[in-house]
């Protein structure tokens, strides 16, 4: 039976690319999105309808899927607002999404890895956790979510489990349309080679990190930026 990735947002963006490589890879690939539109047709390919915002239905969704190898928790969401002017539903679903959700996937997942003493998790962060970023609570969920990495490394590595982060600068996603373009034009100035990055760089080093990368590459964060942010 071919290993199975559990992939959010799989749909589109980094995800989508993510879902090919996989498959591309032979492993059977089961996509969660609210949308129920996907640009590939393949018989190792599920897409599953549902909301990551309903937290409390995270457990009933794992129990229902066959056991997962490895976990992609690509699924996000940026509004880019003022934090002065930032609605409280707005912020709800932000950290549900962003930090919540992969969370409750990592606690729920891993349940199985541990009792097969393997597997392999990414969680796609972003620039804007190691940064001071306009959306403040899109930094703050992003940095939540690349210390949850290194908490959940520490207390799943024991157990044969290897789980990491990818911090991406800007990506030619549909997340780059609520960044106002003076934004975007001092980023392309920052960066080495004048362009966001594609979906597919992204891409292929979270899926490097769910399959082939040593297990001894484990709590660590991968910058993707390009020169925006050196360190």
């Amino acid at each position: 039976m071919p290993a199975h990735v559990l992939i959010t947002g799989g749909n589109k963006g980094i995800g989508l690319e993510c879902s090919r490589l996989f498959l591309a890879a032979g492993y059977r690939v089961t996509v969660v999105a609210r949308s129920t539109e996907i640009a590939e047709q393949h018989p190792n390919l599920t897409l599953l309808p549902f909301d990551l915002c309903h937290i409390d239905q995270i457990p009933a969704l794992i129990q229902q899927l066959p056991e997962i190898d490895v976990l992609i928790n690509n699924a996000g969401v940026m509004f880019s607002l003022p934090h002065d002017n930032y609605p409280a539903d707005k912020t709800a679903t932000l950290m549900k999404l962003n930090i919540e959700a992969p969370v409750a996937l990592i606690r729920e997942v891993s349940r199985g890895m541990i009792r097969r003493g393997r597997g392999r998790i990414v969680n796609n962060a972003s620039i804007a956790g190691q940064i001071g970023h306009p959306d403040i609570w899109y930094g703050i969920s992003k940095a939540g979510l690349i210390n949850a990495t290194k908490s959940f490394a520490k207390l799943l590595g024991p157990h044969g489990i290897v789980i990491n982060a990818v911090a991406p600068g800007p990506v030619e996603t549909d997340m780059l349309d609520v960044i106002p373009e003076p934004r975007k034009k001092a980023i392309k100035q920052a960066v080495y080679t004048g362009r966001f990055a594609h979906a597919d760089e992204v891409a292929k080093a979270m899926f490097w990190l769910g399959t082939d990368s040593p297990d001894y590459i484990n709590g660590t964060c991968i910058d993707i930026n390009n020169g925006a942010f050196p360190r």
